[in-house]
C-alpha cells in the first residue's frame, strides 16, 4: 500500500516544494523571537509536519470519494456553518473574526473552505460541459462562491474573498464559458465592486486602496505596511543583505516579517536574485499542478487541478504583488512559506488530493482531451 502510494507521488513537484519550505523556514530562523516566546522557525517545523500528515492521508484517500455530491454539500454547509459561527464567536485578528482561537493553536476555516469550493465547482462543471455555455450555469455556479465570499467579507476579511471570488472567476473561464458571456461577468463583477465600496468595505479596508493608489497619502497610518515592506524589497538590491542581516525585520519596522510580509523579509536577505529564483520556483510548482491536470482522467480531474493552480496562483500574486506595492495591502498568505498551519495544511489537502487522483491519469491525445473538455 505505501508504495503505491509513494509512486504517486509527483516526485519531480516534491523537490521544487522543499526549496520554498526551507526558504520560509531560514527566513523565520534569522528573525529575534521576543523573550519568553518561541521562535518561529520552530513553530513552523511543527505545522509543516502536520501538513504533511495531511498530504499522506489525502493521498491515501480515494479521489471519487470527493466526486460524491452529499460529501460535497455536507463539507459546504459544515464550513459555510462554521464562518457564520465564526461572526459571533470568532477571535479578532487585525479586526478581522477570521479565526477559531482554542488556546494552543487557531483555526481559519475560509482556507478549507476555499479547497472545498474547488471541489464542488469541479463536480458542477464536469457533468455538465456540454450545457455550460447556457449563462444560468454563471449565477449558479456563482452561488457556491457568493454564499462563502459574502460570509468572509463580513468578517471583514477583503484579501481572502477577494481569492473566493477569483477561484470561482477562472473556474468559470477554464469550464468553457461562452465570450458573449464574458462581458455579463465583467459588468457583474464592476456592479458587485462598486456595492462592497458603498455597503460592504471597512474604513480601513479602503484607506488600504486609497492608500494604494496614493502611496504617500498617509503614510503613517494606512501606508505604513506598504511602505516599510518597499523599503524591505529595495534595500535587498541584487544580491541580498544576507541571512539573518535583514535589517527591516529584525529590528521590527516591517510589520508581520514570518506571515503576510515573508516575501519582503526574504527578498531583503536574499536580493533580487534569490527573489526571482523562489518566483521561479512557485512558478514550476504551478506548472506541474497544470500537467497532472491536463492528464487527468475525467473532467472533474481536470478542474480540480486547475482550480488548485488558481488557489496557489492568486494567493501568490496577492501576496507578492502587495509586498511590492503594486496591490493593496490584504491579510493573504504566501503558499509553502507563510507562517501558520491553516493555510499549509489546505494546501498540501489539495496536493494529496490531486496525487491520488493520478491513479486515474491517463495519456489521451490533446485535441481529443480538448474536445471533451468543452463538449465540442
Amino acid at each position: 500500500m505505501i508504495d503505491k502510494i509513494l509512486k504517486r507521488i509527483d516526485w519531480l513537484m516534491v523537490f521544487f516544494i522543499v526549496p520554498i519550505l526551507l526558504s520560509g523556514l531560514f527566513t523565520m530562523k534569522s528573525f529575534v523571537p521576543e523573550e519568553g516566546s518561541i521562535n518561529f522557525f520552530d513553530k513552523q517545523i511543527i505545522w509543516i509536519v502536520i501538513a504533511l500528515i495531511f498530504f499522506i492521508i489525502f493521498s491515501f484517500i480515494d479521489s471519487r470519494f470527493f466526486r460524491r455530491t452529499d460529501v460535497l454539500v455536507t463539507l459546504f454547509l459544515v464550513f459555510s456553518f462554521m464562518l457564520i459561527v465564526l461572526l459571533g464567536l470568532g477571535h479578532i485578528t487585525k479586526g478581522a473574526k477570521s479565526w477559531f482561537s482554542l488556546g494552543f493553536f487557531s483555526f481559519q476555516p475560509v482556507d478549507l473552505m476555499k479547497l472545498v469550493l474547488i471541489l464542488i465547482l469541479s463536480k458542477y462543471f464536469s457533468i455538465r460541459h456540454v450545457e455550460i455555455k447556457d449563462v444560468k450555469h454563471i449565477f449558479i455556479s456563482g452561488f457556491y462562491a457568493f454564499v462563502p465570499f459574502v460570509l468572509v467579507l463580513l468578517q471583514p476579511d477583503f484579501g481572502s474573498a477577494m481569492v473566493v471570488f477569483l477561484i470561482w472567476f477562472g473556474m468559470v473561464l477554464a469550464s468553457g464559458i461562452s465570450k458573449k458571456h464574458l462581458l455579463l461577468v465583467f459588468i457583474s463583477g464592476l456592479a458587485i465592486s462598486l456595492s462592497l465600496w458603498n455597503f460592504a468595505f471597512a474604513p480601513y479596508q479602503k484607506a488600504r486602496i486609497i492608500n494604494f493608489i496614493n502611496p504617500l497619502a498617509d503614510i503613517r497610518n494606512s501606508g505604513y505596511n506598504a511602505s516599510q515592506s518597499t523599503i524591505a524589497v529595495g534595500s535587498g538590491e541584487m544580491f541580498g543583505k544576507g541571512l539573518g542581516f535583514g535589517t527591516q525585520s529584525r529590528l521590527k519596522f516591517l510589520p508581520e516579517p514570518q506571515s503576510d510580509f515573508i516575501f519582503a523579509a526574504f527578498a531583503e536577505e536574499w536580493g533580487f536574485i534569490g527573489s526571482c529564483i523562489l518566483l521561479l520556483l512557485y512558478g514550476l510548482v504551478v506548472w506541474r499542478i497544470l500537467y497532472l491536470a491536463y492528464h487527468g482522467g475525467s473532467n472533474f480531474e481536470m478542474l480540480f487541478g486547475i482550480g488548485l493552480a488558481i488557489l496557489f496562483m492568486s494567493h501568490i500574486l496577492v501576496n507578492i504583488g502587495m509586498n511590492i506595492g503594486l496591490l493593496p495591502i490584504t491579510g493573504i498568505p504566501l503558499p509553502l512559506m507563510s507562517y501558520g498551519g491553516s493555510h499549509l495544511v489546505t494546501e498540501f489537502a489539495g496536493l494529496g488530493i490531486l496525487m491520488n487522483m493520478r491513479k486515474y491519469e491517463r495519456p489521451a491525445h490533446r485535441d481529443d482531451m480538448k474536445n471533451e473538455f468543452l463538449g465540442i
